[in-house]
């Protein structure tokens, strides 16, 4: 059942208990009972105006995108087959995904949370935890990581020397003093824009193609084992000098505010 962009303000699917997939985004819902859909694997309710919303009987959900809501709790413990959960720009003070252990895609961006378990989360692939108030988060149990974004929380340290096989990281916008990439040699794109660095050492990173530092407190760069690089943003910082001999590859650098002599 496809329903998307509407103006609907209610919805009755109580007497469709066969229904396997429903999409309702962008409508005007302020509630939606799915307690009757026990074979939903698929459901869509973003851009809505849900203030709660049960989906404990729906244990066979494996997709679930209930983003921009003014939802202030959800509860999934007992929807133990998701792979995919979207809740994004909620009202979320806390998140309980530990018996979510099937998860590989979880974006939980701009809400009010503060910490969240992802120890039991092993195979999440794709983490997008961006404008919250994590100061901290413990990503050691997640090995798959492919894509992290931590934009624009109140990070101080983040530790990734366990998620080897990430390729995408964003950090924007955080108070990030120092960040170890070493053991992230599979990483085509790292944005740390507007943190506090004062030294990065991206040597181990020879995969770089989009390189974004911009804003940050750096004295030196070295960049020439990074021969991928097509897109270099190092501005306003306190670079000296800058070769970028090596980087052939190079289309866009930004290096302007710096002490470049």
């Amino acid at each position: 059942l496809v329903c998307n962009e509407n103006q609907l303000t209610t919805l009755d699917v109580s007497a469709n208990t066969a229904l396997n997939h429903l999409y309702c985004i962008s409508n005007s819902l302020t509630s939606l009972d799915v307690s009757a859909n026990t074979a939903l694997t698929f459901l869509e309710c973003y851009n809505n105006s849900l203030t709660s919303l049960d989906v404990s009987a729906n244990t066979a959900l494996n997709i679930l995108k209930c983003g921009n809501n003014p939802l202030s709790s959800l509860d999934v413990s007992n929807n133990t087959a998701l792979t995919e959960l979207e809740c994004w720009n909620n009202s979320l003070t806390n998140l309980d995904v530990s018996n979510n252990t099937l998860l590989t895609d979880l974006g939980i961006h701009q809400n009010n949370l503060t910490s969240v378990d992802l120890s039991s989360n092993t195979a999440l692939t794709s983490l997008t935890f961006a404008t919250n108030g994590f100061t901290s988060i413990d990503l050691s149990s997640n090995t798959l990581l492919t894509f992290l974004n931590g934009d624009e929380c109140d990070l101080t340290a983040l530790d990734v020397s366990a998620n080897t096989a990430l390729t995408n990281l964003y950090l924007n916008g955080n108070v990030l003093t120092s960040l170890d990439l070493s053991s992230n040699t599979a990483l085509t794109e790292v944005s740390i824009e507007s943190n506090q660095l004062t030294s990065l050492d991206v040597s181990a990173n020879t995969a770089l193609i989009n390189l974004n530092c911009n804003a940050n407190e750096l004295t030196e760069l070295d960049v020439s084992s990074n021969t991928a690089l097509v897109d270099l943003g190092c501005g306003f910082n306190q670079l000296t000098s800058l070769d970028i001999s090596a980087n052939t590859a190079l289309t866009t650098l930004h290096c302007y505010e710096n002490e470049l002599t």
